[in-house]
Formats: structure tokens, sequence, C-alpha cells
């Protein structure tokens, strides 16, 4: 069969190669601690459940329009005056299959071929991915563990060119749990705004924060930076909504209009019944994040703990999101020999940081019960202590 070129520009997920594995050991009675999941290990609230039977039971079976239920882009509406004094229309908004979605139909709206997108590193592995589908032209930009993984002023700077489009910024971040200041955005900013580029904040991890922690939007530093500033955001992780595939994006509205008409080609509109969930998810998400950020932040505590009994690896805090990032390069093991070793000898499963673009390093998430993160860490150390 001859297949389109573009599937070639495609890499396969070297993450697939520990999970099967996990999997395997697992079916075969084998008792492994996994830190690999990027979802909430919590069920969705019941009342969010009960507001999409509700629906169900009041017929919301049928096509809706293509940019979403209109009293749900109300509540998105909302939310983006509640929480950031950000003040869109209707217009401004679309309602998407999940956040990944959102992101897709940007890059098919905005990139053509050959234009740069700016991504820093580590990064979520579906960025790059979706550039080379549209046939742009992925720039990545290393970060540091000395900077908490978080790409400088004169970091962009020195990555724009005359074909870049776009910056991609994840705050907070997966896979590093990094999160920007308010003055580090100000400076980012400056740039975006003085080279005439576009940025997309994936916001999707923005109500997991710890110690203080404050989520600031780029969006919210000026109206100038606000007409260069597409925010992706969704559902899944601060609702414990993974398998609900609601997302949204907020854009200018010639963008968003781009971005329907791309929509109403491809999947129409999303299910019916799950935008009456998120309605209620939005309405009244003190009931469900407060009591989940209080079990993430006891956990985080005990993963952080039991790292520091490891000294010969490193690793920064995470201010935000459900993930530790972790510097294994001291053992003399690549991400994939680390993760692949750890799984056979101790039967503890992790994401090797190839995937998200940084070799030397291990992602771990915490999105498992206490006990499980104990016996983890003690595991992890006699991994690294028979190094």
């Amino acid at each position: 069969m001859r297949l389109a070129k573009r599937v070639s520009l495609v890499s396969p997920s070297i993450t697939l190669i520990i999970s099967a594995k996990a999997k395997a050991m697992r079916d075969q009675g084998v008792d492994v601690i996994n830190f690999t999941a990027g979802e909430p290990d919590f069920d969705t609230p019941e009342e969010i459940k009960e507001a999409a039977k509700k629906a169900l039971d009041q017929g919301k079976t049928k096509y809706g329009p293509a940019a979403g239920e209109p009293q749900l882009k109300k509540a998105i509406v909302k939310k983006f005056e509640r929480d950031s004094q950000l003040k869109f229309s209707l217009e401004n908004i679309m309602v998407t299959n999940g956040g990944k979605h959102s992101l897709f139909n940007l890059m098919l709206a905005l990139i053509e071929q050959g234009d740069e997108v700016i991504i820093p590193s580590p990064y979520w592995l579906s960025y790059p991915e979706m550039v080379n589908l549209v046939g742009g032209k992925p720039i990545i930009v290393p970060t540091s563990a000395a900077n908490n993984y978080k790409i400088t002023a004169e970091q962009l700077t020195s990555a724009i060119s005359p074909n870049t489009k776009l910056l991609i910024l994840n705050s907070p971040s997966n896979p590093t749990g990094s999160v920007y200041s308010k003055e580090e955005l100000e400076a980012i900013a400056e740039v975006i705004l003085k080279h005439e580029i576009y940025v997309v904040s994936d916001e999707i991890y923005e109500k997991i924060l710890y110690e203080g922690t404050k989520h600031v939007s780029i969006a919210t530093l000026g109206e100038d930076i606000l007409q260069r500033t597409i925010i992706s955001n969704g559902f899944a992780k601060s609702y414990a909504m993974t398998g609900w595939r609601v997302g949204y994006m907020a854009a200018p509205v010639e963008l968003t209009k781009v971005m329907t008409t791309i929509q109403s080609h491809s999947t129409s509109n999303v299910c019916t019944f799950a935008q009456y969930g998120a309605i209620e998810a939005l309405e009244n998400e003190e009931d469900f994040i407060v009591p989940m950020l209080k079990e993430f932040s006891q956990r985080r505590k005990i993963m952080l703990e039991g790292l520091e009994t490891i000294p010969s690896i490193t690793s920064t805090k995470p201010l935000g999101a459900f993930y530790v990032f972790l510097d294994v390069s001291s053992t003399g093991l690549d991400s994939l020999q680390f993760c692949q070793a750890l799984l056979e000898q101790e039967q503890v499963a992790a994401i090797p940081g190839g995937a998200f673009g940084a070799n030397n390093c291990v992602r771990l998430s915490y999105t498992t019960d206490s006990n499980s993160i104990k016996e983890g860490m003690r595991r992890l150390k006699n991994f690294v202590d028979s190094l």
C-alpha cells in the first residue's frame, strides 16, 4: 500500500514499549507499581455524571453546533472572566473533542508548509508530531533544570527566524510540572509582540497547583498580547474527565471561525450530552477540585521525600500538574534503558524522558495511591543503588 508521505514524519511513541511490557507483566500477576499514567486515578465526580445523565434523559442526543453548545460556551466565557478577568464573546470560544483536538485544529488552521513552530523542551510529546503532520517545522529549544525547564526571553529571541509563526507554551507543564511566573511571561510576551508571532498557551493543568502557586495566563498581560494568544484548555485533568473528550479553545474570532469550519468537516460537534457534564464541572468546580488537589499534594510530598533518599538522581520541584521529572544521567543509562531496567528489575513503570525531548530524564506520575508511591520509591532506591 502506498501511504501518504506525511505519516513518515510522525515518530512511533517509545512510551508504548514500557506500557506494553508493564501490561504484559500485570496480566501475568506481577505486582507492577505504575508511575506512567497521565490522568487522575479519581472517578469523574457524581454531579458531573448526573448532569450528563439528565441531558440524556432530556434528549440531548442529536447533532449540535460545530463550535459547541451555547450553554457550555457561555459557561466557558464566565470561567475566563472569573478566573483570569478575560472578557471573551461566544464567538471567541470553540468546544473541541479534548484539549489535544483543539491544538490539532489550530495547527491545521494556522501552520503552513515550512512555517516554524518553537517548542521548548522538555515538551508534551504530541506537540512536534502535530506540527510535522501539517507540514510545519518544529524548532526545539532545550531548557535547563537550572531554570526549572522554562524557556527564557533570550532563548526565544535566538530561536526566532523570518519563518517563525507560533510559540507553544505549556504552564503548568507536562512533563516537568514547572509553572511560569508573571514576570517570566511578561518578558516572553515582549518578544512575541516585537517579532509579531503568535503563542498558544496550553493551560490544561491550570487548576493543579501547589504551595500557593498562582496560574497566570499570558493572555492576561495586555490587549496586544491577547490578540496574539490562543488558549487551549479542557476538562480531562482538573475534573477527572479524560474519557469524556471535551476541550475548548479561546482565540481571535477570525481564527475561531476557521477552526470551526475545519471541525465541521472532521468530527462535526463534540458529544452533545458530554457537554452538559462539562457545564456542571465549570459551575461547581470547587466541590471537585479541592479534595482532589489535597490528595495530590500529599502524594507529591511522599514522592519528593522518597526521592530525597536517592541523592544520585536529581529532580526539580514541580509546582503544578502531577509529575516529577528526574535527571538520571548520573546512572550512565539513557531514559529508555533506565525505564526498561527499572521495570524488569524492580517492577516499577516510568516514562522515558526521550519521549519529551529529554533523553537524560524520566517522568514519574503520582496519580496512584500513597502506599504504592512509598513502595515505588523504595524499589526505585534499590534499583539506583544497585547501579
